[in-house]
């Protein structure tokens, strides 16, 4: 489809029905017609479409041979421009699961990078985190931003929406401040607070990544190649120099095993070290929830209970936000070896740290989203005396889901036990919030049948965590 310069590859599907669309009239869906970015009654025409000549690299990597840097070029430009179908981009992902050498990960990498808008900043040292997720709560992105700024060093920090997870950094960040923002928008509100906590979905940086990944999910295809090729094309995308990768390894999360999580911390470092960014690895506790809420709303009360320094706030929430925190703070020359967690310490415990919040909440302008809880609640209870032992992660991201999030923000769970802690017959384990009475009835049953909590010998990680 085509509308002077501008083109859409598109399935086309016709209809005699005059309701639907009109005749001699072209109808879109909603995010088609923004993308393709021409005003209703333009004249467009429809013709067959060319098959993009990097295909036949795809077929190549499928039966095994190893690409050239301009042919992954290629097929990441074409990805780019929406001109592969869904069908196609699996192929690719399929063959590049199979076997992907380290070149062709770097080449991937820069091609993603420079697919879309690159950001450049003056500033010498530009630093970034990010978690490979699969933790539920673990929202340290919210609480390491602001004291990173409040120090004066530049976070230009975007995020993703949750995928299938409950909450994603942007979900969270949404109940306190808009994060649907532009580039150049970005720019002023980095320029103004040292740092931001926006969607990164809107800004364009590695925009075949996003492609990807909408394939790859359904899939479920997330090696450890792509996953690096990802990260790293954002980061190096968005101008950053410096990044901290918290890997979260638990027998439920992404990453099982220590020496899982140091192959891949050996990617990341490769990978920084070829394109010039200082990557520093840290492997984090990931055996059970960071913090006390899942879901948006509950996981930004416990953010700012932590920015407040309430006396109730989740201490690991606040513990491991400090411990990364740090580890960005000593990139700056004029903090001494170790001396980071003090200065990270300080800036939180005298309010800079929140009031730098307040500041990128008020710049990046108010929220329109409801940060009500959901009404209808239950309580989930331990089943007999003992010690917890163990706590499915991948349980509960599917519980609160069940139970609406991130769709609706006041869904989710309030944890009440972690590992090691002593629990009695009949008391609350957690707490789940829903909406709707639908999606209260169907959470209820399913943690009923199976509450992803481990007392005294039960299993702990079900088998949709293997």
């Amino acid at each position: 489809m085509r509308s002077g310069a501008k083109t859409m590859l598109a399935t086309l599907l016709i209809t005699d029905d005059d309701s639907v669309v009109g005749s001699d009239d072209l109808g879109l869906a909603e995010p088609a017609f923004r993308r393709f970015g021409a005003p209703v009654g333009s004249l467009v025409t429809v013709t067959q479409a060319k098959s993009p000549d990097s295909l036949d690299a795809v077929r190549a990597k499928i039966v095994g041979r190893t690409l050239r840097d301009d042919e992954i070029a290629a097929i990441i430009n074409d990805i780019a421009h929406f001109r592969y179908s869904d069908m196609e981009i699996a192929a690719f992902l399929v063959g590049s699961a199979s076997f992907m050498s380290t070149g062709e990960m770097l080449a991937l990498t820069r091609s993603m990078a420079q697919a879309g808008t690159r950001l450049t900043w003056d500033r010498p040292i530009v630093v970034d985190k990010h978690s490979i997720g699969g933790i539920p709560g673990n929202r340290t992105s919210m609480i390491v931003v602001p004291i990173v700024a409040a120090h004066g060093l530049m976070i230009p920090k975007t995020s993703s929406r949750a995928i299938t997870s409950p909450a994603g950094t942007a979900d969270t960040m949404e109940v306190l401040a808009r994060v649907d923002i532009g580039i150049e928008e970005m720019r002023d509100i980095v320029t103004a607070c040292n740092g931001c906590l926006i969607w990164g979905g809107r800004v364009n940086l590695s925009p075949a990544d996003d492609i990807l990944i909408s394939v790859e999910r359904p899939l479920g295809i997330d090696t450890r190649e792509q996953m690096v090729a990802s990260i790293m094309s954002k980061k190096m995308a968005a101008g950053s120099n410096h990044l901290l990768v918290d890997i979260p390894a638990g027998p439920a999360a992404k990453v099982r095993s220590d020496m899982e999580a140091m192959r891949l911390r050996k990617l990341f470092e490769f990978v920084g070290d070829q394109l010039g960014i200082t990557v520093e690895v840290v492997v984090t506790d990931g055996r059970q929830p960071i913090g006390n809420g899942i879901g948006p709303v509950l996981e930004a009360r416990d953010v700012m209970a932590v920015l407040h320094n309430e006396p109730d706030a989740p201490k690991d929430l606040r513990e491991k936000s400090l411990q990364l925190a740090a580890r960005l703070l000593e990139c700056d020359p004029q903090i001494r070896g170790g001396g980071g967690y003090a200065r990270a310490r300080e800036l939180l415990e005298n309010g800079a740290a929140l009031s730098k919040m307040q500041r990128i909440i008020d710049t990046q302008g108010p929220s329109n989203l409801s940060a009500e809880l959901g009404g209808l609640t239950t309580d989930v209870v331990a089943e007999k005396d003992g010690t917890l032992e163990g706590i499915d992660c991948l349980r509960l991201n599917r519980l609160a889901r069940m139970a609406g999030a991130p769709v609706d923000k006041g869904a989710g769970i309030t944890v009440f036990k972690k590992i090691g802690d002593r629990v009695e017959a009949g008391e609350p384990l957690y707490r789940i919030y829903a909406c709707e009475s639908s999606e209260f009835e169907l959470v209820s049953a399913a943690a009923k049948a199976n509450s992803g909590f481990a007392i005294d010998g039960d299993v702990a990680v079900s088998r949709e965590a293997q």
